[in-house]
């Protein structure tokens, strides 16, 4: 792990222009945030937010009375993240906690959030990379308020025509230290109220996948 975290420290400046953003992850982050739905007045968890790419949408989604706090154990990338508040002038909006996912005690966490637990907790591309991923979804789905909501966009092999990229997602998630084949979301699933009604949607040939539901109450706050 201490190797990873040198190696997102010495990407962070130019990892939003190099990590494919633009053309294949942001329509993961598109879709997960539309089936995760936060309201107006939410606080969300953004567990691994990196530099803040989540930021735009989750802020435009919970609106000034709402927060976004973000976790993230790279220092670099979250100086990166800082950066992209001080811009947007959204230090009322987001607060941003470095820790290791997997250690962090969800006190913190909900103190954060006003005492009183977060709305939702979304991560996107992270828990594939976080060799501890089953604890550190406990301690972010802790960290919830009764009645909650999570959602989760991660990476699989993709499928059908699009397989002939596989080479590519295998090189990019290597390059990343993410493991393919984690699918993390069944954490979500496996944790849900009701997993009838989980909401999924892939995008990319299914390399892509977004999960969304609200959280059985034992395993929130």
């Amino acid at each position: 792990m201490a190797a990873l975290l040198r190696r997102y420290g010495a990407g962070a400046r130019w990892y939003d222009v190099l990590s494919g953003e633009r053309w294949v992850y942001r329509a993961g982050r598109e879709a997960g945030i539309r089936l995760l739905d936060p309201r107006p007045g939410d606080v969300v968890i953004d567990l691994g937010c990196g530099t803040g790419l989540n930021f735009p949408a989750l802020i435009a989604a919970v609106g000034p009375t709402g927060r976004v706090i973000g976790v993230d154990r790279s220092a670099d990338m979250l100086s990166v993240a800082r950066r992209r508040i001080a811009t947007a002038g959204w230090h009322d909006t987001v607060t941003l906690v470095e820790a290791d996912a997997a250690t962090l005690d969800p006190a913190v966490l909900r103190a954060a959030a006003g005492g009183r637990g977060a709305d939702a907790v979304f991560s996107t591309y992270a828990l594939s990379v976080i060799p501890e991923r089953a604890e550190a979804w406990r301690r972010a789905t802790a960290a919830v308020r009764a009645g909650g909501r999570a959602g989760v966009v991660d990476m699989q092999r993709p499928r059908g025509r699009w397989r002939v990229l596989e080479p590519l997602a295998l090189l990019a998630c290597a390059t990343g230290g993410a493991d393919i084949d984690a699918h993390p979301w069944r954490l979500l699933e496996r944790d849900a109220a009701d997993p009838p009604r989980v909401a999924r949607a892939e995008r990319k040939g299914g390399h892509l996948v977004a999960v969304a539901a609200a959280l059985a109450p034992s395993v929130t706050a």
